[in-house]
């Protein structure tokens, strides 16, 4: 026996991403439906490589009583609407979007650090899926905090366009050809040029100078990990389609060698080590996409702080980041709490 389960803004990259994975998991159902907005209503869209066809259906119109999970990658503005009459309807909500991340009665979920912090969804029967940044970045991180207790990370990112949906992997596209043939190329998604740039500017500016998704950094790591971790960010978009990278810098209560931490990241779920040190012994954006693991490179010490380490963590901002941590969430739900699945 399996579920009834809605997806949200199936027709975005994301959504589109979760449709993906359900199907490549075979996550056990017993109904899906795609669902978007108005002007997507009637769309023909692929689920997975399962060879069924989606016929997408109108949120507005959407009844979700009967239905068991809805995963939501529609942006805060119709989440804000229809997450609560899908929570109030006994559909649970698992949300993309930043709208409930916060929130101290909804859950913000990483399956491999923090799985028994779901058993608060009752509250709302709503579940957020963090930040695509800080999803990679504590999967990278819980290992190490169990042994050696980190005090504080300071953490550089460098965030593919795809962060930004499909205008901003258009952008980079047209600008990247746009340049080359000589035609114009000014921004529209982005505050500057992104291709062959770099822009240390996502998402809107706060009072203290730092940016909004600096700020999730730092506020969901602590809700998610350990509330006594300092952590500063510097968050920057970079003129890749695919794939978010993160140089970490990590100080520690305890020591932790080099070779130690390697050792524990070798063995800890959702982590795959991939450091020689050598010419190409390291992972980049361009070789994690499509795949499912935050891979961690470049794990040396830092000889200018006590108890430091540096590391450099990959993943595929689209799936860990967003579809795929909220599918695992899913599969928790029903773990823990469901029990249809057979």
């Amino acid at each position: 026996m399996g579920y009834r389960v809605v997806v949200v803004g199936a027709t975005g990259n994301v959504g589109r991403e979760m449709l993906n994975i359900l199907a490549e998991r075979e996550f056990p159902l017993d109904d899906i439906v795609a669902v978007a907005s108005p002007r997507s209503t009637g769309d023909i869209i692929d689920f997975g490589d399962s060879g069924r066809e989606l016929k997408v259906r109108n949120l507005e119109h959407f009844d979700f009583e009967g239905w068991d999970i809805a995963l939501f990658a529609a942006g805060s503005g119709p989440t804000k609407i229809y997450a609560p009459k899908a929570a109030a309807a006994g559909c649970t909500v698992i949300d993309n979007s930043s709208l409930y991340r916060m929130d101290p009665d909804v859950p913000l979920i990483v399956p491999e650090v923090n799985p028994e912090a779901i058993d608060l969804y009752r509250h709302k029967n709503i579940i957020a899926n963090p930040n695509c940044s800080t999803a990679q970045m504590v999967v990278a991180l819980k290992p190490l905090h169990d042994v050696a207790r980190i005090k504080r990370v300071v953490v550089s990112t460098y965030q593919s366009v795809s962060g930004a949906g499909k205008a901003g992997m258009d952008e980079l596209f047209e600008q990247s050809r746009n340049i080359f043939v000589g035609d114009a190329n000014e921004p529209v998604k982005f505050t500057k040029q992104i291709a062959f740039n770099v822009i240390p500017h996502i998402d809107s500016f706060l009072d203290d100078g730092s940016t909004k998704e600096e700020w999730k950094m730092v506020v969901e790591t602590k809700k998610i990990l350990d509330p006594s971790i300092k952590v500063t960010a510097t968050c920057v978009r970079v003129p890749v389609f695919v794939g978010h990278s993160e140089s970490i810098n990590i100080e520690f209560e305890r020591e932790l060698s080099a070779e130690d931490a390697q050792a524990i990241l070798r063995e800890a779920p959702g982590v795959m080590l991939v450091d020689k040190r050598e010419d190409g012994g390291y992972v980049t954006p361009v070789e994690v996409v499509g795949e499912y693991a935050t891979y961690v490179s470049r794990v040396r010490e830092d000889p200018t702080i006590e108890n430091g380490l540096n590391l450099w963590c990959v993943s595929d901002n689209l799936r860990k980041g967003a579809a795929l941590n909220a599918v695992q969430i899913a599969e928790l739900l029903g773990r823990r709490h469901l029990q249809k699945a057979a």
